[in-house]
Formats: structure tokens, C-alpha cells, sequence
């Protein structure tokens, strides 16, 4: 079997139900055939190992026990419990396409957002190796500087509350609006770590191994930005390609959202310690404007008043 064109890389972890329909839309996909699936589990689940137990890969042999149900060939390991950036990078390592999509586990794609994200790279570099004075050096840096991320919103099906809707305008989950002039080309350098979301974007099989996310991050919130800042750093760039679309299959209430806003604010503590130059903390008139905005019971001032929570922990 030739390489496939695209590894597509999820980990999971406890989630067997919402995986399977992960890869139920996955195999709907236009270029289904083209493409490989790779699924690390962070920490050992039952559920998950009985679905796909005869695709788990051992060392580096891969061997299905039976006939596939799916159109593409899947691998699938296990790996002690640590959290997504080192599953990721684990399933990198075995990954064998020409590029890499980086999706949720609780990410449904469109049929053609797989066939969406290897057009992008195409039509990306024809706009790379044009964009300014640099041009000549970039052809001669072939096709691999750049990410393409993909547009991602909640799914319909799971309800939506008042809190999903303002996360998804406010810019603290997913800040789609704030690229809209940018779709189909390049955001800006100087914002596009913002925006590496790893729930649907892809990039060169090489970016991928060369920029492996950070192991040493132990809490949720900051490890795609600082991977995405690495990225901008090498003059990788990223493209936005809105037609490349997703649901993300993913309820969350008012007390999800806070609690995930404190998980934020001690999580940037933890980052800036290891990470120099990374310095999400308020600080100044901004911390001042910050704490009079947590002050208000709109929605904005209860999350600005989780993220303080946790900012002003001593975890």
C-alpha cells in the first residue's frame, strides 16, 4: 500500500462513544482512501480498547487482526497517562502521511474538510512563494511552511447554552470572527499563534516532527499558543481555510466554562516558569482593568473573575 496523503492524528482518552463517531464522520470523508488514522489514548480505557483492540499497533509493527470496518488503515496505541501534547507527539512518530491533521476526539469533520486541508496546502505555498521580497528563498524552501487550520464550531446536537455562544464570540474557546479577513490566506504573523487550534489543523509530516508540543505542561490551557508561537518563530505560517469545517460534539454549562477559566489563570503560572517570553498573565492596567471588569455579574466579568481565581491560587 503506497503512503497515504494525510495521517490523521486523535488523542482520546475515555471517550469511546463520542471517538467512534469521531471516526464514523472520518470515514465519510471524500478522501477516506487516501488518508490514515492513528489514535493514541492517553491512559488505558476498556471501552476504548475493545473498539479498536485489533488496531493496536505494537512497536512499530502494525498488524489488524481481522477485516477492517473502516476505508482507511488505523493504528491505535495506548500510553501512560500524561495529557494530549504527548499523545500527539506519540502518534506523530508512526504518522506515514505527507501531512498531518491534528483533530479532537470530539471533532466531527465535514465530508471534505480532510480534501479541504490538502488543497489548502497547495493553493497556500502558490500564495507563500508570491507574498514579498522573500520570494525566491521560499520556493526554494518547496512546499512546507506553513499550517492550515480549518474552521471549527459546537454541534447543534449536543445544545447549546448562553455560555458556548459567548465563548465562541468572545475569543476564549474558539476566536473565529476576529480571523474572518483572513480566510482563504495568511493570518498575520504577529496573531497567528492565537489561533493554532489543535482541533482541526494540519501541516507537514516534517513541521510536525520537528515542532513536537510541550511535555512538561501538566495543566489545560496554554500548550497550543506556545506551540504556535515556536511555529510563527520558524516562519511558519498559517493559512485559514473556513471551508475546511468541523463540529465540535461538546456540551459545556456556565460551571464547566469557570472552572476551565480558573484552570487558566493557575496554568499560565505554570507555563511562564518553563517557557521563557511566554507572558499571558494581566499585569499593570491591564490586571487593574481586569479586576474591576471580574467585579460584574455579566458573563465576561464572571470568567475574568475564574481566571483571577485561578491566577491568585497557590497552586
Amino acid at each position: 500500500m503506497p503512503n497515504p496523503k494525510l495521517s490523521v492524528v486523535i488523542p482520546t482518552y475515555k471517550r469511546a462513544e463520542t471517538l467512534k463517531q469521531c471516526l464514523e464522520h472520518l470515514s465519510k470523508q471524500t478522501v477516506a482512501k487516501e488518508m490514515e488514522v492513528i489514535v493514541v489514548s492517553d491512559g488505558h480505557d476498556e471501552k476504548t480498547a475493545v473498539l479498536l483492540d485489533k488496531y493496536r499497533v505494537s512497536g512499530i509493527e502494525y498488524q489488524v487482526s481481522g477485516e477492517s470496518e473502516w476505508p482507511f488503515q488505523i493504528r491505535f496505541f495506548e500510553i501512560e497517562k500524561t495529557q494530549q501534547g504527548k499523545a500527539r507527539n506519540e502518534g506523530v512518530k508512526i504518522a506515514e502521511g505527507d501531512i498531518v491533521l491534528f483533530i479532537g476526539d470530539d471533532i466531527f469533520l465535514a465530508p471534505d474538510a480532510c480534501e479541504r486541508h490538502l488543497k489548502a496546502h497547495e493553493k497556500s505555498y502558490e500564495l507563500l512563494a508570491m507574498s514579498d521580497e522573500k520570494k525566491e528563498r521560499l520556493k526554494a524552501q518547496s512546499s512546507k511552511l506553513k499550517a492550515v487550520l480549518g474552521y471549527t464550531t459546537w454541534d447543534p446536537a449536543v445544545g447549546i447554552t448562553p455560555v458556548m455562544k459567548w465563548l465562541e464570540t468572545s475569543g476564549w474557546q474558539f476566536g473565529y470572527p476576529m480571523i474572518e479577513p483572513y480566510k482563504n490566506s495568511f493570518v498575520p504573523a504577529g496573531l497567528q499563534h492565537k489561533f493554532t487550534y489543535t482541533s482541526n489543523i494540519s501541516l507537514p509530516l516534517e513541521i510536525a516532527k520537528n515542532f513536537p508540543f510541550r511535555t512538561d505542561v501538566h495543566l489545560y490551557g496554554w500548550e497550543d499558543i506556545e506551540w504556535g508561537l515556536r511555529l510563527k518563530d520558524a516562519s511558519v505560517r498559517l493559512f485559514y481555510e473556513p471551508e475546511a469545517k468541523a463540529l465540535h460534539h461538546h456540551r459545556m454549562t456556565l460551571e464547566d466554562s469557570l472552572k476551565r477559566m480558573e484552570t487558566l489563570g493557575q496554568s499560565v503560572k505554570e507555563i511562564e516558569k518553563i517557557v521563557p517570553g511566554f507572558d499571558r498573565r494581566p499585569r499593570g492596567i491591564k490586571l487593574f482593568l481586569y479586576r474591576i471588569a471580574a467585579l460584574m455579574p455579566t458573563m465576561a466579568g464572571r470568567h475574568r473573575k475564574g481566571f483571577l481565581k485561578g491566577l491568585d491560587s497557590k497552586i
